[in-house]
């Protein structure tokens, strides 16, 4: 296993030279459908936000983590929100519909001993507290974080920059 020097320098500039989105065109009519669909407004953008920065954590991405950050103060949400969703299991910061957003997050994205990710009680709980159109969105949602995912993790562009442009 390699180990990493908590002095060494991170480089500035993205894996990837170019910029895979120039590379495949195709993809901004995709990425154009997933942020329809999770925009529907069946689920509140907070609480899109707080799962997608939940899995930029997970993933140890620094660019999906500042860029999710970035989202949710710019729209608004409390400082204290957004430092504690790495421990949301004990925050006093998230109602239940969001405890349960950021559970299936965690689910989806982190392997489980026993075998099955996303549990009969887990999704019975989000079941509970979304209806159907809500929970698919949420569900669509953690499937479009983990599409960037990919990208954010082969390619690495730049964290802090724009997302619209990450490679200058």
């Amino acid at each position: 296993m390699e180990t990493r020097s908590i002095t060494a320098r991170v480089p500035m500039g993205p894996r990837m030279a170019e910029d895979p989105a120039r590379l495949v065109p195709e993809l901004a009519a995709v990425s154009a459908a997933l942020f329809k669909v999770t925009g529907n407004g069946s689920v509140p953008r907070s609480t899109i936000s707080l799962l997608q920065l939940r899995a930029g954590q997970i993933v140890g991405s620094t660019y999906l983590t500042v860029l999710h950050t970035g989202f949710l103060r710019k729209a608004g949400e409390a400082e204290e929100r957004i430092t504690s969703v790495s421990s949301w299991q004990d925050s006093p910061y998230f109602d239940e519909a969001e405890r349960a957003a950021l559970a299936l997050t965690e689910a989806v994205l982190q392997p489980s001993a026993h075998g099955q990710r996303v549990s009969d009680a887990l999704y019975a709980r989000a079941a509970e507290l979304y209806e159907p159109a809500a929970l698919s969105t949420l569900m669509f949602a953690i499937g479009q974080v983990s599409f960037f995912i990919a990208v954010a993790l082969i390619a690495k562009p730049v964290p802090g920059r724009s997302f619209s442009d990450p490679w200058n």
